[in-house]
């Protein structure tokens, strides 16, 4: 059982007991399946190697959960799980995916109109029987539909983040069989997209056979949907085809140019091939029957006359003719972060102490981390008054004073009231390093609204990063309706930072608005948003993200030095 499978049935089963409104359990088990899903390794690994003792060692997992997970390893199944399923036997996961139902209303539409289905959630709302319900009403019965519509939008994609992990020990797999010379991950998964439809794996080997044989046999596959000497397509136990293809050598690069993509990029590459006299396809770039370039995408672009156009920008969105001048943007580095301004602990919803935090910030080669635990306004959290928070910072100043190699700064995620004032005292947000602001409800007010609400706190001059901008939870949220070009001129107007949100479920900036913040000379940070040691891996993600929207190095204030990065706040 995969690390993701197990975060979903502990997640499933922090949503019962949030149905039952049993205290305390549901934060405990939704915290267990935040740490099984960002694992760098596969829980089944740490549980061969080190039995319960080594089950326990993951964040936020004690004796019982940690038998609950050897049940799940050695059978498949869990007992308490099920007995929950019989309890109230509906698809809780698919329901409370739909933005306004919560786990109470689930229990409610269940008891009330027999409810255990998204299908049958639909029917009802179609059928007007939601709005007779206490506590729902005609506006929320067109809320639901809205969001039934919204996640049937996104069905047949996978987002990136909860396919990576599988894809890339695939690509592993490969690469260490002896038979395999080269292999790549191609198609949107290389191009770093929020969401995938299937993975394209690209190898060279003189036995494709053996190398077939291997991958149409592998655990997770449960069809094989076609078979051949060069290309084998299967469906994988979580629902994703992937296709692995065969090229020789010398085609290598036009091939992994060709399925890289996008669709549109390639065809404007073919445009500027035929104007060459050339012909570029999947085998190699030809003038007559003569291959002139093919065996690597750098020989590819330079005979076609264009710089190498990182896969992150090939969606013809100006790359090429940036390429043609010599003027595509050097872009922000893998690895080019020294710090994360956006974590949470133990002190809220994280799963991790601030000691934990800063532990693995160190490891990671961070040089700082900003403690960011949610403000009162996010209750459900356990966010903190300004009395809790006074109390944090003398906290981080005395663990400061142990942990060396990494500086803690002292922040919080401030949330922004309806109205755009926030739900601190200012004079207490001033003994802050840095104060991150972030909407947290009323999701659903009218674009003026939400623009001038969003406004109003970034002009409070305690506010120094603006936190996940928009409110997106891809396929699961759509962002709420704002005004992001008057987001963005409020930005450069009072110096604040703009973030990149790098958990996969986020990645909010979008690259669009992330290319105009860029344009308007307004200042980035990436993030994790981490709730566990093990989220802060996603980093990745942020940067790939800052790279499909052009962001250079010098964009992303937190690539800088600490002295560099505090001057580039607000408030110095």
């Amino acid at each position: 059982m995969r690390n993701a499978e197990l975060a979903r049935i502990f997640r499933e089963i922090a949503l019962y007991l949030e149905m039952k409104e049993e205290p305390f359990k549901p934060r405990a088990y939704g915290k267990v399946a935040y740490s099984l899903e960002a694992l760098g390794e596969p829980a089944a690994e740490i549980y061969k190697r080190g039995g319960l003792k080594g089950l326990r060692q993951i964040p936020g997992v004690g004796e019982a959960i940690a038998e609950k997970i050897e049940e799940l390893l050695k059978t498949g199944r869990l007992g308490y799980y099920e007995g929950l399923k019989k309890e109230v036997p509906v698809d809780v996961g698919g329901l409370t995916a739909i933005e306004g139902v919560g786990p109470k209303s689930v229990k409610l539409l269940y008891e009330q109109l027999g409810i255990k289905t998204v299908a049958d959630l639909e029917r009802a709302a179609r059928a007007g029987k939601i709005r007779e319900l206490a506590h729902f009403g005609e506006k929320m019965e067109q809320k639901i539909l809205k969001g039934i519509e919204f996640l049937k939008q996104g069905s047949g994609r996978f987002p990136l983040g909860s396919v990576l992990p599988l894809i890339t020990e695939i690509e592993q797999r490969l690469r260490a069989l002896p038979q395999v010379e080269e292999v790549v991950v191609a198609g949107s998964t290389r191009r770093w997209k929020e969401t995938v439809g299937d993975a394209d794996i690209l190898a060279v080997s003189r036995k494709p056979e053996k190398v077939m044989e291997f991958f149409v046999a592998m655990a997770e596959v449960v069809d094989i949907q076609g078979r051949g000497k060069t290309k084998s397509t299967v469906k994988l136990q979580n629902g994703m085809d992937v296709d692995l293809r065969v090229v020789p050598g010398e085609s290598f690069g036009a091939a992994l140019n060709y399925f890289t993509g996008s669709k549109d990029h390639n065809v404007a590459l073919r445009r500027i091939a035929q104007d060459k006299g050339l012909k570029l396809n999947e085998y190699g770039l030809f003038r007559g029957s003569k291959r002139v370039a093919g065996k690597t995408e750098e020989e590819l672009y330079k005979a076609l006359g264009l710089s190498f156009i990182p896969p992150e920008l090939r969606e013809n969105q100006g790359e090429i003719e940036a390429a043609k001048k010599g003027e595509l943007p050097d872009l922000v580095g893998y690895g080019e972060l020294r710090g994360d301004l956006q974590t949470q602990t133990t002190w809220t919803d994280g799963a991790n102490s601030i000691e934990e935090m800063a532990g693995q910030a160190k490891r990671l080669g961070l040089e700082y981390i900003a403690i960011t635990d949610h403000t009162k306004g996010l209750a459900m959290t356990g966010g903190s008054d300004e009395k809790k928070l006074l109390k944090q910072m003398e906290a981080i100043d005395k663990i400061s004073r142990s942990v060396k190699g990494v500086k803690i700064l002292k922040g919080a995620e401030v949330n922004i009231n309806k109205d755009g004032t926030l739900d601190i005292e200012d004079k207490v947000l001033a003994k802050l390093d840095v104060v991150g602001i972030a909407v947290h409800s009323h999701f659903n007010l009218a674009r003026r609204e939400m623009t001038e609400r969003i406004v109003r706190a970034m002009r409070n001059p305690q506010a120094d990063i603006l936190f996940h901008p928009t409110g997106r939870v891809i396929q699961k949220r759509e962002p709420y309706d704002v005004d992001m070009d008057a987001v963005i001129r409020t930005a450069k107007e009072t110096g604040t930072v703009l973030e990149i949100d790098a958990y996969p479920d986020r990645l909010d900036l979008k690259d669009e608005h992330v290319r105009k913040a860029v344009a308007a000379g307004v200042k980035l940070v990436i993030d994790s948003d981490a709730h566990s040691v093990n989220h802060m891996r996603f980093l990745e993600f942020g940067i790939a993200q800052a790279r499909r929207g052009w962001a250079e190095k010098k964009d992303v204030i937190n690539t800088r030095p600490l002295k560099e990065f505090l001057k580039c706040l607000k408030r110095a």
